[in-house]
């Protein structure tokens, strides 16, 4: 069974990109279109306080008329966020996201912030395991 410290292992090192609360959209948008992501974490320091993803800013930002560059995090981040540890199993993410709903799930390890996956990420990471099963049932058969 796959594990998150798997994913994470694959990901870039040092990929852990936050915000804080008191910065402004504007700030959290550049930083996810210069890295390519579609979610930050919002944090105090070290702790993490929330998450902001594009769906943050198209329900809490464009629809409700707030401005980008005057708008702090802190108004249209979603601060009641599920978490994972990186023995989690790739499964139990993948119905976590599905039930609840979302995209990004960040890893803590113990209270310490050690990663973020996404949806896409789980999704690789089962179809390479599928696809290592299919490669060793067919040795298996034709050995």
């Amino acid at each position: 069974m796959l594990k998150v410290s798997q994913i994470l292992a694959s990901k870039a090192k040092n990929a852990v990109f936050a915000v804080s609360p008191t910065q402004m959209v504007i700030e959290a948008l550049e930083l996810m279109s210069a890295r390519n992501i579609g979610a930050v974490m919002v944090m105090e320091g070290e702790r993490l306080v929330g998450i902001f993803s594009e769906r943050d800013y198209a329900r809490k930002g464009i629809i409700q008329d707030r401005k980008a560059k005057s708008t702090p995090l802190s108004e249209v981040m979603t601060v009641n966020v599920f978490t994972v540890n990186p023995e989690a199993s790739i499964e139990d993410c993948m119905q976590l996201m599905s039930e609840k709903k979302f995209r990004h799930l960040p890893v803590l390890n113990g209270s310490d912030v050690v990663g973020l996956i996404s949806i896409s990420d789980v999704v690789a990471a089962i179809i390479s395991e599928q696809e290592y099963r299919i490669q060793s049932l067919e040795q298996y058969i034709t050995s």
